[in-house]
C-alpha cells in the first residue's frame, strides 16, 4: 500500500499523457469536507445574527439597528424597536483604541446622521425635534437635553462635527477625518509632520492618472519580457558569469596588493624602531596575519569557483537553451499569460471572503458586558472560541491550493507541449485542457500538497508571531532560537514548495498520486543535482535582473511623467506606489515564466534518461535542447577518444620497453 493508499509499481514506466486516472481521492474528500466547514461558520454567523450585526450595525445595549430586538437578560436598554433607526452613530468617534483597533464610545441607533456641525446641546435638541434622530442616550427625552446633568456623559461630545453614513455598513463617519489623526500616526510611524501626510496623499490625488498609466506601463513591459527573454537569456547569462569571475579575480588581487603594502610598510619601519616589540606592533603583526589569510582565503575560493566555471559550463548553456524553449512555450501557448490574473482574481475574491466572515466572527456570540466600559459585546465563547482558529487555518490551506492549482495548470499545459512532437498538433486551447484534467482528476493531488505546506506555514506563522509579542521582553538565546526556528521552517518551506511544484509535473505526466509523484521527481532531481543548481541559481538570478529592469524602467518613466510637479516631495508615495505594483506584477508573471522553466528541465531530465534518439526511442525535445544534447555528446565522444588514445600510448610504451641488460641471450 502506498503512503498515498494505493499500490504502487517498485519500478516508474513514465508514460506521458497516457492511462489518466484520478489521484488521492481521500485527500479531495477531506478538503471538501473542510471547504464545507468553511462555509459552516459563515452559516453559523449569519443565522446566529453575526452578520447582520456587522452590515447594519448595533448600539452599545445589544441592539441591532433597524429591527426589532428581543430583551437581553441582564443588560438594561436592550430589546428596543428600532426599525425606524437604522444608523449607528458614535458619541465621541475619535475615541479610538488604537491597541484593539475599534472605538472605545457609546453607540446608539437613530434616524439621520447629522448633517451640520452642531455646537451646543440646544442645537442636538433642535435636530431631534425637527428629524426625530435622538443623539443622546435613550432615556434621555430629546426636549430636556439642555438642562440634563447627564448630558455631559449621555450626550455626543461637542462639537458634534456633520457625518454622513457609511455605504452598504450603515455608520455615522465623520466628513472631516483630522479626528482620526491619532489612528493615522500609530499606522503611519514615519510621517512625525502632519503636513507631509497631506503633501504626499494630495501628490497621489494629483498624480491618479499617472499611476494608473505606469501600472499598465509595467503590466505591458511584464508580459514583453517573457515573449523576448529567450533572445537575451545568453546575453544576460554570460554578463553575468563575467561579473561574478572577474569581481572575484579583482577582490583576490586588492587582499593580495594590501598585504604587500602592509609588509612593505612593515618592514619600513621595522628598520627605524629596535626597540622592544611593544603591544602596537603585535596588533600590526596580527593585521597582516589576518590580511594574508583573508587573500589566500579568496585565492581558493576563486580557484575553486573557475574550476565550477569551467565544469559547469556546459549546465549553464542548458539553462540558456531552457530559457529559449520557454520563450516558445509562450508563444505556442499564449493563454499561460493570463495565469496571474485568474491566480490572483481567485485568491482576491476568496481574500474578501475571508475577511467578511473573520468580521461576521467579530460580532458573533454571546452578548457580554465590557468590564472596563460597560458597554455590550459579542463574543464567542467555550468551544465556538475555535471557529477562528479552523478559520484561520482556513485562509492558509485554500491560498496555497489556489497557488497549486496555478502550479498544476502550468505544469499540465507545459508537458502537453513537450510531449507533443508536431507542435501544430497541439490541443486547441491546452490550457483549459490542463484545467479539465485538474478539475477531472488531480484535485486530491493539489490538495495534499497544499496541506504539506500549510503544515509547515501555520508554524512559522505562530513563531513570528510569538517572536513580535516578546520582542523587548525575551533575552538574547531565546530570540536567536526563535528566528533560528523560523529561518529552518522559512527553508524547509521552500524546500518542500520546489518538491511540490515538481510533483505536481509528475502527476501531469503520469497521472501517478502525490507521493509517487513527489517521490519519482525527487529521484529525477538528484540524478541531475548539478543542472539543478546551475539552473536555479543562474536562472533565479537572470528572473530577478528581468524584475529589476521592470521596477527601474517604469520609475524612470515616472520621473520623466512627473517632473511637472515642482514639489518633489509629492513624487515619492506615487513613485512608492508604481515601483511596488511593478514589482509585484513582474514577480506574478516572472514566477510562471520560471514555473515553465522548472517544468521544461524535469520533461527535458525524464525525456534523456528514457530515450536515446534510435528507432522507437525518439526524443520528444525542442530543436534548441537537442542541439544541446548532441553537442553535449560530440564533447563526450571527444574526451573518450582522448582517453583511449592515451591508454593505447600508454600500452605500446609498455610493450616496447627495452630488456634490462645483461638479460640477452650470448
Amino acid at each position: 500500500m502506498g503512503c498515498c493508499g494505493s499500490a504502487e509499481r517498485t519500478k516508474r514506466e513514465w508514460r506521458p499523457l497516457e492511462d489518466r486516472s484520478c489521484t488521492d481521492l481521500p485527500w479531495f474528500l477531506l478538503f471538501t469536507v473542510f471547504c464545507v466547514g468553511m462555509g459552516s461558520i459563515c452559516g453559523f454567523t449569519i443565522v446566529t445574527g453575526g452578520a447582520a450585526r456587522l452590515v447594519f450595525g448595533y448600539d452599545s445595549y445589544g441592539n441591532t439597528c433597524g429591527q426589532r430586538n428581543e430583551q437581553i437578560e441582564g443588560v438594561r436598554l436592550s430589546g428596543l424597536d428600532h426599525t425606524d433607526r437604522k444608523f449607528v452613530f458614535f458619541l465621541d468617534p475619535c475615541n479610538i483604541d488604537i491597541v484593539q483597533r475599534k472605538i472605545k464610545s457609546l453607540a446608539l441607533c437613530v434616524s439621520l446622521c447629522p448633517p451640520e456641525e452642531m455646537k451646543t446641546h440646544q442645537d442636538l435638541k433642535r435636530f431631534a425635534m425637527l428629524n426625530g434622530s435622538e443623539l443622546c442616550s435613550y432615556e434621555l427625552a430629546a426636549h430636556k437635553y439642555p438642562a440634563l446633568p447627564e448630558r455631559f456623559s449621555k450626550c455626543p461630545k461637542l462639537p458634534v462635527p456633520p457625518s454622513k453614513p457609511l455605504p452598504v455598513f450603515n455608520r455615522c463617519t465623520p466628513l472631516d477625518i483630522s479626528c482620526y489623526a491619532k489612528f493615522a500616526e500609530a499606522v503611519v510611524t514615519f510621517v512625525s509632520d502632519n503636513s507631509v501626510l497631506h503633501r504626499l496623499i494630495a501628490g497621489v490625488a494629483a498624480s491618479k492618472e499617472i499611476i494608473i498609466g505606469l501600472c499598465v506601463l509595467a503590466l505591458v513591459l511584464s508580459m514583453t519580457l517573457m515573449a523576448v527573454i529567450r533572445y537575451i537569456s545568453a546575453v544576460l547569462v554570460w554578463i553575468l558569469t563575467a561579473l561574478v569571475v572577474l569581481g572575484s579575480l579583482a577582490g583576490t588581487s586588492v587582499l593580495w596588493w594590501l598585504y604587500i603594502d602592509y609588509r612593505l610598510y612593515g618592514n619600513d619601519t621595522s628598520t627605524k624602531v629596535t626597540t622592544e616589540v611593544t603591544e602596537e606592533e603585535e596588533t600590526h603583526r596580527d593585521n597582516g596575519q589576518a590580511l594574508l589569510v583573508y587573500a589566500i582565503s579568496a585565492t581558493v575560493f576563486t580557484i575553486i569557483l573557475l574550476l565550477l566555471m569551467l565544469f559547469m559550463r556546459k549546465r549553464v548553456a542548458l539553462t540558456i537553451a531552457l530559457f529559449h524553449v520557454a520563450g516558445k512555450v509562450f508563444i505556442h501557448l499564449p493563454l499561460l499569460t493570463l495565469q496571474p490574473f485568474v491566480t490572483f482574481l481567485a485568491l482576491l475574491l476568496f481574500w474578501i471572503y475571508w475577511i467578511l466572515v473573520l468580521l461576521f466572527l467579530g460580532t458573533t456570540g454571546n452578548p457580554v458586558q465590557n468590564e472596563e466600559t460597560g458597554l455590550t459585546e459579542f463574543r464567542l465563547t467555550g468551544p465556538l472560541q475555535y471557529l477562528t482558529w479552523y478559520h484561520a487555518v482556513g485562509l492558509v490551506w485554500i491560498s496555497e491550493f489556489i497557488l497549486a492549482c496555478q502550479q498544476m495548470t502550468v505544469a499540465g499545459a507545459v508537458v502537453t507541449y513537450y510531449f507533443t512532437r508536431d507542435k501544430n498538433r497541439l490541443p486547441v486551447t491546452p490550457i483549459l485542457s490542463s484545467v479539465l484534467r485538474l478539475l477531472r482528476y488531480h484535485l486530491g493531488t493539489v490538495a495534499k500538497g497544499s496541506f504539506i505546506i500549510t503544515l509547515v506555514k501555520i508554524p512559522r506563522l505562530v513563531l513570528m508571531y510569538i517572536h513580535n509579542q516578546l520582542k523587548g521582553k525575551e533575552n538574547a538565546c531565546a530570540r536567536c532560537l526563535l528566528k533560528t526556528c523560523i529561518c529552518c521552517l522559512w527553508c524547509l518551506e521552500k524546500c518542500l514548495n520546489y518538491l511540490n511544484q515538481n510533483a505536481y509535473a509528475a502527476t501531469a505526466i503520469n497521472s501517478t498520486s502525490f507521493c509517487t509523484s513527489a517521490r519519482d521527481a525527487f529521484v529525477i532531481l538528484v540524478e541531475n543535482a548539478l543542472r539543478v543548481a546551475t539552473i536555479n541559481a543562474v536562472g533565479d538570478f537572470v528572473l530577478f535582473l528581468g524584475k529589476i529592469l521592470i521596477v527601474t524602467s517604469t520609475a524612470f518613466a515616472g520621473v520623466l511623467l512627473l517632473n511637472y510637479q515642482r514639489d518633489y516631495a509629492e513624487w515619492l508615495l506615487p513613485l512608492i506606489i508604481v515601483c511596488l505594483f511593478a514589482f509585484l506584477v513582474a514577480h506574478c508573471f516572472l514566477s510562471i515564466f520560471e514555473i515553465v522553466v522548472d517544468v521544461l528541465f524535469l520533461c527535458f531530465a525524464i525525456d534523456t534518461k528514457y530515450n536515446d534518439g534510435t528507432p522507437g526511442k525518439e526524443f520528444f525535445m525542442d530543436k534548441a535542447l537537442m542541439e544541446f544534447v548532441e553537442s553535449s555528446r560530440r564533447l563526450e565522444r571527444a574526451v573518450e577518444r582522448g582517453r583511449s588514445r592515451v591508454k593505447e600510448a600508454v600500452s605500446e610504451g609498455a610493450e616496447m620497453k627495452p630488456m634490462a641488460p645483461g638479460t640477452s641471450s650470448a
